[in-house]
């Protein structure tokens, strides 16, 4: 057994082994409760669902890897999609052509950057808690975007822009072609650059990060301003795949990224965490929401799910933890 396990560790690594049994428990409980759910309908809606919600995630990852969090980052993507809403209706909506689009989302990344670069420099020089400044970021750009759109959508976009959210190469999607270039993309920079192994640092003990000639400041605002762009391309991919934006969109997902983190065997106080079990856990998450929605559950009872497991995951880290300084 013992064996077994250190085998597994070195292939997969040792925080795969929680994303990966709650993969296999989700496929055969609702494999065997309906009988629609291991089909390729069921795989290819999670398909199309997953990625505005994995690129939100990717957005938490950093924070969170920082000792940090995010909770603007629903409201930065809607804001960002917003502006590129904007960039097109100035632009001859419907009839805006690409050079437009290429505008706006420029535009939109920019409006990404800047809300991550007003909280990265406010926790590093400020030191003020995290949660506090993103959630100071999230009431202002959420009462931002219902003042400049007195609270309604906007929509009416090019045609040529529905491939972004609903279109396929190969069979295979292209938000989820996006998805999966960030996910690389995030991999290859925390685990081979040096923002990377700083951020890990700065997780595990800013103080001692500071000691050793880690620029911790510098470091946090990246942190944040990546975070914020982030978040830009899940906007940016939200308002081709609903044909519309508006401020409130995806509100729920950010429970459901700081769920999949913490699934994903990510440490809520920094420090350590890998992409790719996140990645897993994302799947999981949107397996269980697909599954109950078969069942006949409505939205509502979803997030509900979630929140419990939620605090299963934690309860069930907390035992681990004790039971492995009892082994020792």
């Amino acid at each position: 057994m013992n064996t077994l396990a250190a085998r597994f560790n070195a292939i997969f690594g040792a925080d795969m082994a929680g994303p990966l049994a709650a993969l296999a428990a989700v496929l055969i409980v609702f494999g065997v409760a309906s009988p629609h759910f291991l089909t390729g309908a069921t795989f290819g809606s999670v398909a199309f669902q997953l990625p505005e919600l994995g690129i939100l995630t990717l957005a938490m990852l950093m924070p969170i890897l920082t000792g940090g969090l995010n909770l603007a980052i629903t409201f930065t993507a809607n804001t960002a999609g917003l502006t590129l809403a904007w960039t097109l209706q100035a632009n001859g909506g419907i009839d805006a052509g690409p050079s437009a689009f290429l505008l706006g989302s420029a535009l939109a990344l920019a409006v990404g950057a800047v809300s991550g670069l007003v909280m990265g420099l406010v926790i590093a020089f400020t030191r003020a808690h995290p949660i506090l400044v993103s959630l100071s970021m999230m009431i202002f750009l959420r009462g931002l975007g219902e003042f400049l759109t007195r609270g309604g959508d906007i929509s009416g976009f090019p045609a040529f822009i529905a491939p972004i959210g609903h279109g396929s190469i190969l069979g295979i999607p292209v938000p989820l072609l996006i998805l999966i270039a960030c996910v690389i993309a995030s991999h290859i920079l925390l685990s081979r650059s040096k923002l990377g192994f700083s951020t890990y640092m700065i997780g595990s003990n800013i103080e001692s990060a500071r000691y050793s000639g880690i620029n911790t400041r510098k470091v946090l605002v990246l942190v944040y301003v990546l975070s914020g762009v982030m978040a830009a391309v899940a906007g940016i991919i939200m308002l081709a795949r609903f044909n519309s934006v508006r401020v409130g969109h995806g509100e729920s997902y950010l429970l459901i990224t700081v769920l999949a983190c913490f699934l994903g065997g990510i440490n809520p106080f920094g420090g350590f965490g890998r992409v790719l079990p996140v990645f897993v856990a994302l799947i999981v998450l949107q397996l269980l929401s697909s599954g109950l929605n078969l069942l006949g559950a409505n939205q509502h009872l979803t997030t509900a799910v979630w929140g419990i497991l939620l605090i299963v995951v934690m309860v069930l880290r907390w035992l681990s933890a004790k039971i492995i300084r009892i082994v020792k």
